[in-house]
């Protein structure tokens, strides 16, 4: 009896002090745990896998960061906010992805100015090779792409569909029949006053080019209509793959991009129809092309 009566209270000491260490240490556990299950999202509460970068279910990124110009959350990855229309990478040349120190003023690869460059034609100030206003080419990088381009059959036959469309852009239709009898008339006197010119200074006569008879606006339309289905199907195979560098996508995108066409650019990003891809975030995702056609410019971001 008297050696239970000792032990007791040494037993309820013990059980206590094993006690208060279950419960330190349970948070812990069950912190870590939820670490081994995922990550949830911010935005939708989807416990995502551990390594995952967005939500699975949203698409919401899982590391975020602010911008520096208008505190802005971005992506951790992001080179470019689309709030305030800045880049914010100053360790990263913008016109051809070579790093940069916060000393150099102009990019030890490229040459290019840490500040821009301003576009000869429309006078924008650029952090990219291609002009945001005009498309024009700024640097030798940009002018070397595209002539590169230009030896692709499918680049080629992309820049000739673009200046067809364009040339239907540019006809009018008839009204009436009268209007198409009066045009008919109109180029046949062309033709023989050309032909006539030709006989007075002792050439021989030669086939003079006929300019494109006037349709109806209906055929035109069509017209119109097939040749944008071909352009269409041309930019879906020619679309941008994801790249490690967000300044050759941006690059390449713009160097491959046709006159004549409305287009917009459909970045995987977010999914969203950009004026170019120098106004998406993360253009290393890829994208493409797309031609606008009748939709309302309301439908493209605003990335001046």
């Amino acid at each position: 009896m008297n050696e239970d009566t000792t032990l007791r209270p040494a037993m309820s000491q013990r059980e206590l002090e094993l006690k208060k260490e279950a419960a330190s240490v349970q948070p812990t556990m069950a912190m870590h745990k939820a670490h081994a299950v995922g990550m949830a999202c911010p935005h939708c509460g989807v416990v995502n896998e551990p390594e995952a970068r967005f939500c699975a279910s949203c698409g919401t990124s899982l590391h975020s960061s602010k911008c520096p110009h208008c505190g802005s959350e971005l992506d951790a990855d992001a080179d470019f906010c689309e709030s305030c229309h800045r880049y914010i990478r100053p360790d990263v040349c913008s016109f051809c992805g070579a790093s940069f120190s916060k000393d150099d003023i102009y990019c030890p690869e490229c040459g290019s100015p840490r500040g821009g460059i301003v576009c000869p034609a429309c006078h924008a100030l650029n952090d990219f090779s291609f002009c945001k206003q005009c498309g024009r080419p700024l640097t030798a990088d940009a002018r070397q792409l595209i002539a590169q381009l230009r030896q692709r059959p499918d680049y080629r036959e992309l820049v000739r569909l673009a200046h067809e469309y364009d040339e239907l852009q540019m006809q009018l239709p008839y009204d009436n029949d009268a209007d198409l009898m009066h045009d008919e008339a109109s180029l046949q006197l062309r033709d023989r006053v050309l032909r006539l010119l030709a006989e007075d200074a002792g050439v021989e006569p030669h086939v003079v080019p006929m300019k494109p008879r006037r349709v109806s606006k209906e055929n035109l339309d069509n017209q119109k209509k097939d040749k944008l289905e071909l352009i269409s199907r041309l930019l879906d195979q020619m679309a941008v793959p994801a790249m490690p560098s967000p300044a050759k996508v941006r690059n390449y995108a713009m160097a491959q991009k046709p006159q004549g066409v409305k287009l917009a650019w459909r970045c995987n990003y977010k999914h969203a129809l950009h004026s170019s891809p120098c106004g998406c975030a993360k253009p290393q995702l890829g994208g493409k092309w797309e031609v606008l056609g009748q939709q309302s410019n309301q439908e493209v971001k605003d990335d001046k």
